[in-house]
């Protein structure tokens, strides 16, 4: 098999308007918690969805609770021939307001910089481009395209629409930016937050100390006991990455609260990790103390499947033909990824331009990737049912 004819020339006369795109994009704030800034990004991304003829969807974030409010999920669907491909990027970035006119876009050589540019604008454009590109060549794949509003925090709102569209389609392609070193990514260790508050008895350190049961000090015995975890089993990463709790230095501590990170690249050593995680944490040492376990956010594992691998395979074999070296990965990062292959749809990622340093101030995008990568996309769409 070859590239469908005029398909490169297709994406490199766009190349232009990718870097127009991908400056206004970089130079709007959109945390997950800035939604008048993600709705601009859904605003940029609906028009780019309609000037390809698709029925756009705005599903709006109704907050419940104590929930924060997020962005629009906006939800493109294209009618074609072919397997029934999900495409799904994000619009959120990690950064507080501020951040784009602190660091705005920059160009320099072959390097773009700025907030995002990487994970994910680039990877964002990098599939409208795609498909802008295939049906410039009349082209017409059958794609819902999902822009996510909340993937930075987990894609809270967004993962129940994304479960709900798995069942309509055949494949999966997910389009963060390939890793720095240029690799794909067929599997995701899972990803598990936990916050955990920690109940003492608060009493005067200098006077009765005996009468009070410090929550610091158990929460210092149990990050130690949890980082202990990391390498029980071979995938397993564990961080506590918050500690906060006490009130002044004359008194014992009565609360403490910490939050944990924990990944594991198995479903069966993401079970046994979590096991021994609530084991420590409900298990305190101190008489005295209590301690409660709550999980704020989950990703499954991404396990490399026979489905995953044979669309991984078909890339790397499109790369070939395109005279470059493609490998796949597996990456410590979760992505919506987890989610379409957990629920069983063969499913790849890494599928946008190269970048890296994503999550700070040093983020890039490697301008010279854009056409290449754009292209294997706009190809692996157009081929994808060699791989089903």
């Amino acid at each position: 098999m070859t590239l469908p004819a005029g398909l490169q020339a297709a994406v490199a006369a766009r190349h232009e308007r990718f870097l127009d795109d991908l400056a206004t994009l970089v130079a709007i704030d959109c945390g997950s918690y800035t939604p008048a800034g993600v709705n601009r990004v859904a605003d940029a991304v609906g028009a780019s969805l309609t000037e390809l003829g698709a029925t756009v969807e705005r599903i709006p974030h109704r907050p419940e609770g104590r929930e924060r409010q997020l962005g629009d999920l906006v939800i493109g669907r294209l009618s074609g021939s072919g397997p029934r491909l999900l495409l799904i990027g994000h619009m959120d970035t990690v950064f507080e307001p501020g951040t784009a006119a602190e660091r705005p876009f920059r160009v320099s050589g072959e390097r773009a910089t700025g907030p995002g540019v990487s994970d994910m604008k680039g990877g964002l454009l990098a599939g409208l481009h795609a498909l802008a590109a295939l049906h410039a060549i009349d082209r017409r794949p059958s794609v819902t395209f999902v822009a996510n509003p909340d993937e930075e925090i987990g894609s809270p709102f967004s993962t129940p629409h994304i479960r709900r569209l798995v069942a309509e389609h055949d494949v999966a392609l997910v389009l963060e930016c390939a890793r720095a070193n240029g690799d794909i990514v067929s599997a995701r260790k899972g990803i598990a937050d936990y916050e955990v508050t920690i109940t003492g008895r608060a009493a005067h350190a200098g006077v009765e100390p005996e009468k009070g049961r410090s929550a610091i000090v158990e929460a210092a015995r149990q990050v130690l006991a949890l980082h202990a975890l990391n390498g029980r089993w071979p995938s397993l990463t564990l961080n506590a990455g918050v500690i906060e709790g006490g009130s002044r230095p004359n008194v014992v501590a009565a609360a403490c609260r910490l939050e944990l990170d924990v990944r594991a690249a198995s479903a069966s050593e993401f079970d046994l990790a979590v096991a021994e995680v609530r084991n420590i944490v409900t298990h305190p040492t101190l008489d005295g103390v209590s301690a409660e376990l709550r999980q704020s956010a989950f990703h499954p594992p991404m396990e490399r499947t026979a489905g995953n691998a044979r669309i991984a395979e078909l890339a790397i074999a499109i790369a070939g033909e395109m005279g470059f070296e493609l490998h796949e990965a597996l990456t410590g990062g979760a992505s919506d990824a987890n989610t379409t292959t957990a629920a069983g749809l063969p499913s790849l990622d890494g599928l946008g331009p190269i970048g890296g340093d994503d999550h700070s101030a040093d983020e890039w995008l490697d301008l010279s990737s854009v056409v290449p990568r754009t292209t294997l996309l706009a190809a692996l769409i157009d081929r994808v049912a060699e791989a089903i």
